[in-house]
């Protein structure tokens, strides 16, 4: 817990947010100022925030496969955060939210964004001699011709 300049206590959190598909980045730009706006108003504070983009979901959510992904660091006390995620739970374009509590911010991006920079491939480094692969067909031998049919008595259909 870290103490404001009124001496009350006030902690530090990561908050996630994932906002309807249908929205433009601009809306969901809106709905991040408006939680800006919500915690300051009750006096906490916005640190980094991270726009992750448009991304794919595990799995449906309120009929939503993907969803824009936006990520806060609040300093904020609790009762600021309370509302703030209830204002939240009441707008139908947030498909989910989820604040933890943390000791310290990561310094540097985040873990997503590490990701996506590792994702660009564009130099893909010297990946070595791999050798002819040929055309990667068949890669079993040839089986050989099969022998005469065998008829166990399962004529009409019958097993």
């Amino acid at each position: 817990m870290v103490k404001n300049e009124k001496g009350s206590k006030m902690a530090l959190y990561e908050h996630v947010y994932l906002a309807r598909q249908d929205l433009t980045a601009q809306q969901a730009e809106a709905l991040t100022e408006q939680f800006k706006a919500t915690v300051t108003s009750l006096g906490g504070t916005i640190g980094k925030v991270e726009y992750w983009g448009v991304k794919s979901l595990a799995y449906r959510i309120k009929k939503n496969r993907k969803a824009h992904f936006t990520l806060l660091n609040v300093d904020a006390p609790p009762a600021a955060l309370a509302e703030a995620e209830r204002q939240w739970s009441i707008n139908e374009d947030i498909l989910r939210h989820m604040t933890i509590r943390v000791e310290a911010f990561e310094d540097g991006p985040s873990a997503m964004l590490r990701k996506r920079d590792d994702d660009d491939r564009g130099d893909r480094g010297d990946r070595g001699d791999r050798g002819d692969r040929g055309d990667r067909g068949d890669r079993r031998p040839p089986r050989g011709p099969r022998g005469p049919r065998r008829d166990d008595g399962a004529e009409g259909g019958q097993f």
